[in-house]
């Protein structure tokens, strides 16, 4: 990423380039990066090719004012941090399930990055923390996305909790982008897989969070949630409006159960 690619990508986040780089900015980097580019789903649906790379991710997020999910996200992310000056490194995640085990390895990536001390970053996990997380501290963490513990786990894993829960599993080892390739694959093209069973796109607000679920419309301020079904003519005009997502296209939709 060169420096006309960064300024790019922090005009695209509505950010300045920080004087330094510390924790202060590092806090304020995250946080606009959630306010501005959702957490989506949509090229799995749209039949559009996931590209691992840098040049496709600035592409994607930054030329065409997209989102993506974790790899894409935290990847493209952890690079501008990179170039920002920060010490960053990319870790391996495996997401807890409803049964309280970790899924495959792979399933997740998050940064971890130096400013002061290490921090957890991560911008690609729908709703979760709006701020870094001290990855050094064991004790519980406030944020406004709710109160985080990153606990032991074994073989020296580290567990992310949130109010209490496990989210994910973290390995330390450094790993590099084209490592998730293989399971960034099977999430975009396997029916078991939960990306593929219906479209998503989520972002941040400063009250509280939007959500466009298949063709669900979810709104939460101050803690009142809204949902309303939106009409398939408007989708597009929803995409652009609500998350700045401009298509030429509808994504697929899941099938409607029948009753």
């Amino acid at each position: 990423m060169d420096a006309s690619q960064a300024d790019a990508y922090l005009a695209r986040i509505g950010a300045a380039r920080p004087a330094a780089p510390d924790a202060a900015a590092l806090r304020e980097l995250q946080l606009r990066h959630l306010l501005a580019v959702p957490f989506e789903n949509l090229s799995i649906h749209l039949d559009e090719e996931i590209g691992l790379t840098e040049e496709a991710l600035l592409a994607k997020v930054v030329g065409a004012g997209r989102g993506g999910f974790c790899y894409e996200l935290n990847g493209l992310f952890g690079a501008l941090l990179a170039r920002l000056g920060y010490p960053v490194t990319l870790l391996a995640g495996r997401v807890f399930g409803d049964d309280g085990v970790p899924g495959p390895p792979f399933d997740h990536l998050a940064v971890r990055v130096e400013a002061s001390g290490p921090w957890l970053v991560d911008v690609g996990f729908g709703r979760f923390a709006h701020h870094p997380l001290r990855l050094d501290s064991r004790a519980d963490q406030e944020d406004p996305g709710g109160v985080f513990r990153v606990v032991d786990a074994p073989d020296g894993d580290l567990d992310v909790l949130k109010d209490g829960e496990p989210e994910y599993r973290l390995e330390q080892r450094p790993r590099g982008l084209a490592d998730f390739a293989p399971t960034c694959w099977w999430q975009s093209t396997s029916p078991a897989s939960h990306f593929t069973r219906s479209p998503v796109c989520s972002r941040l607000t400063p009250a509280g969070r939007i959500t466009l679920s298949g063709d669900s419309l979810i709104s939460t301020e101050d803690g009142e949630r809204q949902e309303r079904e939106v009409a398939r003519d408007d989708l597009l005009a929803v995409y652009r409006d609500s998350f700045g997502v401009v298509l030429d296209r509808l994504p697929r939709q899941a099938p409607k159960e029948s009753h």
